[in-house]
């Protein structure tokens, strides 16, 4: 076994990148940048059939996006046209299965397992010569019945190894049948009929499996292509993979690559298998259940250092009271002894929390530039309007914003007014008389401010006076005057609004709105 820590991410190419695949290679990162090892991306796209036009563009922008790093395999080249990297030859540039705009590093490419067939071919023959796997004839239709009879009779799932039983003859015959008919039968692998063995998994500790109870499955398809079982073994062990991470439905499968590994006489990588994720109900997160892809959480307005951070949480603890964790800390403290065995809760209230707590560290002007794609979403067109009232409102929220995209519905009164009913401006302890008057009187107060008096510390003071002096109560006299301003029931305080609608916009438009709604009540 090499001496330094070698992980990989190994995806396949067949959509967006969801929670449980970010988690796998977020947590294979952490663990190689920790042990100051490498951690390489190699795409597993034997199944052809499955395979989506553009899926690893999309995840190399998504880890990209989320600082997800790898050392070697695929990456995007420089969209700016700078062409290849120096240390990149030309002729690693995949072609036909990504566009140009990808490239391939790293001493044992092809990274790309389609790329990869004569290398499974040549270790799929080399076991059967073995005798630690055999070619099957069987046609689908006799599998289908063999499955339908199993069912019946309430049996595990499993090939009957019928081929495995057929002398050198036989087998001589049906491959120069097979060969006349221009087709391929596929290689299974021979499991003992014996004896058992052991996974010493990293977080769940030694796994037993006895051999008769696993499958002899195919490892070699009629088309030529591995499955899963071989390519992963033969890649990992080319690629000198010292750890493979992944999740826990891998585990019935370990068994059956650990036989493979002592078959060829290789060095086994370690096993970590990660729990699983869980709804809120405890069910298995499924892809289908709501967003769960990365891009929909990044469009809805998580930020993806709070999403890493949530991310982080689903199964691994640091042991300790603290939550917030930058990326550079995750690696320095990320320990897979502190993985916990049982299933991970997907909270959304626990993600909005991270979200929030990061929203609430940036700068305004930072935030105020991170909400510029969220105003446009809303149809509101920040580019019309300075930074400096932009940020202001971004301050405004900043406490209250769970996620970027709520920014719209929660400000869009400060870029156009909102239509509302004269009762929503009465106090609930008022009415429509004295609210007219009230309002009349906090126009003639605003009209003599100048500029300078439109600071919210100024305005709260000199407005609550006025109240006072008036003997009007609060409720009476804010509530109408914060609805002129905003047409909400919810929003932030009057004082606050007027302030930073007179920053962007004028004590002119603090005014017409209160006009408005007199009008309104009139």
């Amino acid at each position: 076994m090499n001496t330094k820590i070698r992980t990989r991410f190994a995806p396949s190419p067949t959509g967006f990148v969801h929670i449980g695949s970010l988690r796998t290679a977020l947590f294979s990162f952490l663990f190689a940048r920790h042990n100051n090892g490498a951690h390489i991306l190699r795409v597993e796209d034997t199944d052809q059939s499955r395979k989506v036009e553009g899926a690893l563009e999309n995840l190399l922008r998504v880890m990209k996006t989320v600082g997800v790093e790898f050392d070697e395999g695929f990456y995007l080249i420089d969209d700016g046209g700078v062409g290849l990297p120096t240390d990149l030859s030309p002729e690693v540039l995949t072609k036909g299965e990504a566009s140009a705009k990808v490239g391939e590093r790293g001493e044992f490419a092809p990274y790309l397992q389609s790329k990869r067939l004569a290398l499974y071919q040549k270790h799929a023959k080399e076991l059967v010569e073995k005798g630690h796997a055999y070619y099957c004839f069987c046609s689908k239709e006799r599998l289908d019945e063999l499955h339908k009879e199993q069912i019946a009779l309430k049996k595990p799932s499993m090939y009957d190894r019928l081929c495995r039983n057929l002398s050198d003859d036989e087998v001589k015959d049906k491959l120069a049948e097979f060969s006349l008919a221009n087709k391929n039968p596929v290689i299974r692998q021979a499991i003992p009929l014996e004896g058992e063995t052991v996974i010493h998994d990293l977080i769940y500790g030694e796994i037993t499996y006895e051999h008769k109870i696993l499958d002899d499955q195919v490892i070699l398809k009629s088309d030529g292509f591995p499955t899963y079982h071989l390519a992963v073994v033969v890649d990992d062990h080319y690629m000198k993979i010292t750890h493979v991470i992944r999740g826990e439905e891998w585990i019935p499968s370990t068994p059956k690559h650990l036989l493979l590994y002592k078959f060829f006489g290789w060095e086994p990588t370690e096993f970590a298998h990660l729990p699983l994720i869980l709804n809120p109900d405890k069910s298995k997160l499924s892809k289908r259940q709501g967003d769960v892809a990365i891009e929909d959480f990044l469009k809805h307005g998580y930020l993806p250092e709070a999403l890493i951070n949530f991310v982080a949480f689903l199964g691994w603890n640091p042991k300790n009271e603290k939550e917030i964790f930058s990326m550079d800390e995750l690696i320095a403290d990320f320990d897979l002894a502190k993985v916990n065995k049982a299933g991970a809760v997907f909270d959304d209230n626990k993600l909005d929390w991270f979200n929030s707590q990061y929203i609430k560290k940036m700068s305004p002007d930072e935030l105020a530039e991170k909400l510029k794609p969220f105003w446009q979403q809303a149809n509101i067109d920040a580019k019309n309007y300075s930074n400096a009232y932009l940020a202001a409102i971004a301050e405004l929220e900043q406490e209250r914003l769970k996620k970027l995209s709520e920014i719209g519905e929660r400000t869009g009164y400060f870029f156009k007014t909102t239509d509302y009913g004269p009762d929503l401006l009465v106090w609930k302890k008022s009415d429509k008389a004295k609210t007219k008057a009230v309002l009349s009187d906090l126009f003639g107060l605003l009209d003599k401010f100048n500029e300078t008096d439109f600071k919210k510390e100024s305005l709260e003071t000199k407005i609550k006076k006025f109240i006072v002096e008036k003997k009007y109560d609060n409720g009476s006299a804010l509530w109408p005057l914060r609805v002129a301003l905003t047409g909400l029931t919810s929003s932030p305080g009057p004082f606050e609004v007027a302030s930073v609608l007179a920053l962007g916009l004028g004590k002119k438009e603090v005014l017409e709105r209160i006009k408005a709604a007199l009008a309104k009540l009139d």
